[in-house]
């Protein structure tokens, strides 16, 4: 992976991270037009940038994260990730299976596009404003909601926000919550794949942090990648707050859906493998 796509891939994930369009769907697609989706450091790099990502959210809301007067905060976001880090536990292989699958992706982004759309419309009577009325049983909902963004496509911001509106959170306080609860998730899944899962370069199993500091530009390509997450995740996570509350989620359905539809054309006519 050379520098210019580590800023490309870099790029992608934090400005989709946080919209409900799949971060990993377009990390995949962005790779796969490279030519660099087989490669064992691209699949930890697409997993690694995610600590930008976590840290652009930790900036923003920084009184939020450091009020540690607010415990219940913490207890809700521990009770939020817990069904994610069971299933990623349980299906972790099942689903570095799906992530080598640019189909699943289109499949997954067409069909969550036609969910936005009306995303709006069926939950329409909010009964919870802010962070501070979530209930623990809530967050648990919204947790396991949460879960479906294991298939590639699907998207995470987009999996917990429907889970939070469907448990009553308004958009604006959906959204939010799906940030803070990114941070445990994302934190988990990417300390697990430096630390604990082993990838197989050329026959070599190696720990994440050992393919990274094998080299120097998968060093540069690391340190690089999560700046550049960093600072398109904060002006990403702005601008879709205040986008969310004015319109809506119909945009990023129809977004989806042309996306989706256009993948599947190039799948089928070879470009994309």
């Amino acid at each position: 992976m050379s520098i210019i796509e580590a800023i490309i891939i870099a790029i992608v994930e934090g400005i989709t991270e946080y919209l409900p369009v799949s971060s990993t769907g377009h990390m995949i697609i962005a790779s796969s037009f490279m030519g660099i989706e087989k490669a064992e450091f691209t699949k930890l790099f697409e997993v690694a940038i995610q600590l930008g990502a976590i840290l652009a959210v930790v900036v923003l809301y920084w009184r939020k994260f450091f009020d540690f007067s607010r415990w219940q905060f913490y207890i809700k976001l521990l009770i939020g990730v817990i069904p994610a880090l069971l299933l990623g536990f349980l299906f972790s292989d099942k689903i570095d299976e799906l992530l080598e699958s640019p189909t699943t992706v289109a499949v997954s982004l067409l069909l969550g596009g036609f969910v936005l759309l009306f995303i709006d419309r069926a939950f329409n009577h909010p009964t919870v404003h802010s962070e501070k009325d979530i209930t623990y049983g809530k967050s648990f909902i919204t947790g396991i909601w949460q879960c479906i963004a294991m298939i590639p496509g699907v998207s995470r911001s987009a999996a917990s926000i429907i889970g939070g509106m469907q448990q009553g959170l308004t958009r604006s306080a959906a959204a939010e919550f799906s940030f803070f609860l990114a941070v445990p998730t994302m934190a988990a899944a990417t300390l697990y794949s430096l630390f604990l899962k082993k990838w197989n370069v050329e026959g070599v199993e190696q720990k994440g942090y050992e393919l990274i500091s094998q080299s120097t530009d998968h060093m540069i390509a690391f340190a690089v990648g999560n700046i550049v997450a960093f600072i398109v995740a904060i002006i990403a996570i702005k601008f879709f707050i205040n986008y969310l509350k004015k319109y809506g989620f119909k945009i990023f359905g129809w977004y989806r859906i042309i996306i989706g539809v256009v993948l599947l054309v190039l799948i089928w006519n070879g470009v994309i493998g």
